[in-house]
């Protein structure tokens, strides 16, 4: 029986619904009841990721939990101490679901993490690594280390085998965010100034992600490992959004304004950051999941966008 939380996220639902089409035997932690699953998923009801929730009849009969629940990272926070906030979601609720886990017998606790643990960017031609030091900067990746470090303290301590895996940014059918606002932008046919952004980063097409996370709940050699998954094969943003249209099934309207006066411009108006995350570098390297594992994505980018652009058409 596998455990799955956060079923009803972007991630959690696309794994359950693997799971169920595989006929794998399903447990959906849910917040409340008369929440839709696919044919053959069971349902149990907790009420939120707390230090003090009772997972016990959740974990009845349970071999392997992937966590994919979490507090998300937000552009916007509105809470008064938002690290605060991400630990008490993020690090405590995990970690007393992991020791209660581990006193069920529960075999494996595959983590779904962050890249952010790694840190924000990278130089160009010089990807994170698994086994990089930490270096998150903000509050969500902050709570996800310090997650993660607790996890591995609860499995040297009871034997509970944990596979931590770090993803960079997840897109796919129901993508949000400001992946599916370009790709809204693209597919309307709006001039974008991203014609001459030479930069690399590392996505991951959400089908490839939950292949992964299906690999990490059996492999033996997964166990008490910690990975980057991605696509494989690295993008520029003005590839991306030439991707996004041929995905879409229109022209890319690109326009080649340098680097240096999108960013220029973004500053004046408040909005530096974001032209970092469109130009910036952000790379990984998946070789231990490759070498480790033998995994391989199954998508290609081309396919990736083509199954996210068909969701967003459709919206």
């Amino acid at each position: 029986m596998i455990l799955v939380t956060g079923a009803t996220g972007f991630v959690g639902s696309a794994l359950v619904a693997r799971l169920a089409r595989e006929g794998t035997e399903t447990r959906a932690c849910v917040r409340r009841n008369g929440v839709s699953m696919p044919d053959g998923i069971h349902t149990v009801q907790v009420a939120g990721l707390t230090a003090d929730a009772d997972w016990s009849r959740a974990l009845a009969g349970v071999s392997v939990v992937v966590h994919a629940a979490a507090r998300v990272h937000v552009m916007v926070d509105a809470a008064t101490d938002p690290l605060d906030e991400f630990r008490r979601v993020n690090v405590q609720g995990a970690l007393h679901l992991a020791r209660q886990a581990a006193a069920a017998g529960v075999r494996r606790f595959v983590f779904i993490s962050s890249v952010k643990v790694n840190g924000e960017a990278t130089k160009l031609e010089v990807p994170f690594s698994a086994d990089d030091i930490p270096a998150p900067l903000d509050p969500y990746g902050v709570s996800k280390m310090e997650a993660e470090q607790g996890l591995r303290q609860i499995s040297a301590e009871t034997g509970i085998e944990v596979v931590i895996i770090r993803p960079p940014l997840v897109y796919g059918p129901g993508v949000k965010a400001n992946f599916a606002a370009l790709m809204r932008a693209v597919q309307r046919g709006w001039p974008l100034p991203l014609g001459a952004v030479h930069n690399q980063r590392s996505l991951v097409a959400l089908d490839n992600l939950v292949d992964f996370i299906v690999t990490c709940i059996t492999h033996p050699q997964a166990a008490n490992q910690t990975f980057l998954v991605s696509d494989g094969q690295d993008l520029s943003t003005t590839e991306l959004v030439r991707g996004m249209a041929q995905a879409a099934g229109v022209p890319a309207r690109l326009l080649p304004l340098p680097v240096w006066a999108l960013q220029a411009g973004a500053t004046l108006l408040g909005k530096g950051d974001a032209v970092q995350r469109l130009c910036g570098n952000l790379q990984v390297d998946i070789s231990k999941a490759r070498t480790l594992l033998g995994w391989v994505p199954p998508l290609s980018v081309e396919e990736g966008l083509r199954r996210a652009a068909i969701k967003i058409i459709s919206n």
